[in-house]
């Protein structure tokens, strides 16, 4: 499984939701669990704008928490999943694992994990159905 540097990480990341066509105003006061509760509202709504929204905001306002950058970081390559965006979906996801294999690691929520597994798993199927095997 290729990886992808950080500094394209952050790249795509910074390119990614600047993208977004409305910008909601979230109040600074709304806890994290009230962010991924609007996140997850939002998505099941199919308004994934405004979902990456909140989750941006989750690892903006919650840097030192990696509990919950890794459910945030999740969430994202996800939604970019769901709306076949696969090559930033595979970004989001392979920096997710990355963090999986770094010192400590193995202290985050193991479900983020094997979920990303999943879904990557998914996308290199559908990759390899497209393709032929070739990209």
């Amino acid at each position: 499984m290729k990886r992808l540097s950080l500094a394209a990480f952050a790249l795509l990341a910074a390119l990614l939701l600047p993208a977004c066509a409305t910008r909601l105003t979230i109040p600074y006061d709304l806890s994290p669990e009230e962010l991924i509760q609007l996140a997850q509202e939002a998505s099941d709504r199919n308004r994934f704008n405004h979902a990456l929204q909140y989750y941006e905001a989750v690892l903006d306002r919650n840097p030192g928490n990696l509990d919950l950058v890794v459910n945030a970081e999740y969430e994202i390559g996800f939604i970019l999943y769901r709306q076949r965006n696969f090559f930033q979906a595979k970004a989001w996801l392979n920096h997710l694992l990355e963090r999986y294999d770094a010192p400590g690691g193995e202290m985050l929520p193991e479900k983020f994990r094997v979920l990303a597994v999943i879904i990557l798993g998914r996308i290199e199927e559908r990759e390899t159905r497209r393709f032929g095997g070739r990209r």
